[in-house]
């Protein structure tokens, strides 16, 4: 495990990022936390600021001089900061693009001109687009269905080419629906499991979009971060300058999954068990089926994911209704 390095994380206040500053932190690293709070939460990493080894750049990766304060003096970079959702895409392509391909190009600048060991970046399952194979595997890809996905697979097509030009180390996570503790519910474009559960909990009825036969591989939060501190540590020349699914290899329908959240939730409160599931129509840019071969990343980086959908699942239930009901 990696210690005593200083690492810089963007987007280190939002869900994803926090949790690595978390993890970071408790391994006896120097985190510098790179936000602009556009998505991010200061509650996400408030706890943080007791830790002498953690320091907040408040900055915008559209800057370049903003990406370039965050990247002095650091070892590392772990690139989660982006503009997720592909209906947020959809609706504003532009803003999206703008934080994607250019905030993306601008950390990739920063980083070589500091001479940043390793670039590691959150890469999108959404890269695969409309190909039908499954499970996924990551020299196949198909046509992009969302302006989101158009942006995910340009960050991996800079950093193939910042390899090969400027001679970078750079990784990239295909991360396949990550979940877990700090996820927002509230926010406008909320990822399914959050919004399904604060639903849930308020005794309102879930909306599937579509049949609710669409399947997903959602990835657990831990599984995330020993994936991403896998690439960091990796000695294998053969790990580096390619990309990685990063995901548990497992496919859950939108139906078996609100069937679990009722049954997880209602060892809490009982009524939830009774709450009706509704569906609406399919979702513009959703892909039918999503599923990762984890193979790559077993056989170059070790990975061995630790935690199933399920019980990772019953963790995060756990932590959201404790939350949830300690701020109503």
């Amino acid at each position: 495990m990696i210690k005593n390095k200083k690492i810089l994380v963007t987007g280190g206040a939002g869900f994803i990022g926090s949790n690595l500053c978390e993890t970071l932190l408790e391994l006896n690293n120097s985190v510098v936390c790179f936000d602009n709070f556009s998505t991010g939460k200061i509650e996400n990493i408030h706890s943080f600021f007791q830790n002498k080894n953690f320091r907040l750049v408040v900055g915008d990766i559209r800057n370049l001089e903003d990406c370039r304060k965050g990247v002095e003096r650091v070892d590392y970079v772990l690139h989660e900061a982006a503009l997720g959702s592909v209906p947020r895409s959809i609706k504003d392509p532009v803003t999206t693009n703008t934080v994607n391909v250019s905030g993306f190009l601008n950390m990739l600048i920063a980083a070589k001109d500091a001479k940043v060991k390793r670039f590691i970046y959150a890469a999108s399952s959404s890269t695969y687009g409309d190909s039908q194979l499954l499970p996924k595997v990551e020299d196949v890809i198909g046509k992009p269905l969302s302006p989101y996905a158009v942006t995910k697979y340009v960050n991996e097509l800079y950093a193939a080419v910042f390899s090969k030009t400027y001679g970078m180390e750079c990784i990239g996570l295909r991360y396949f629906n990550v979940f877990g503790r700090r996820q927002d519910p509230d926010s406008t474009y909320a990822a399914v499991i959050p919004l399904f559960v604060k639903k849930l909990i308020n005794h309102e009825s879930p909306v599937i979009n579509g049949d609710g036969e669409y399947s997903r591989d959602f990835t657990y939060i831990k599984n995330v971060i020993q994936m991403n501190l896998l690439a960091l540590t990796t000695k294998n020349a053969e790990a580096l300058n390619t990309v990685y699914n990063t995901a548990y290899g497992e496919q859950t329908t939108l139906n078996q999954l609100a069937g679990y959240l009722k049954e997880y939730l209602s060892g809490y409160d009982r009524g939830i068990a009774n709450i009706e599931i509704i569906h609406g129509p399919n979702r513009i840019g959703d892909i039918p089926h999503s599923l990762a071969s984890i193979e790559k990343a077993q056989n170059l980086l070790n990975y061995r994911p630790q935690y199933s959908m399920r019980q990772g699942l019953k963790e995060t239930t756990e932590w959201y209704y404790k939350e949830l009901r300690t701020k109503s």
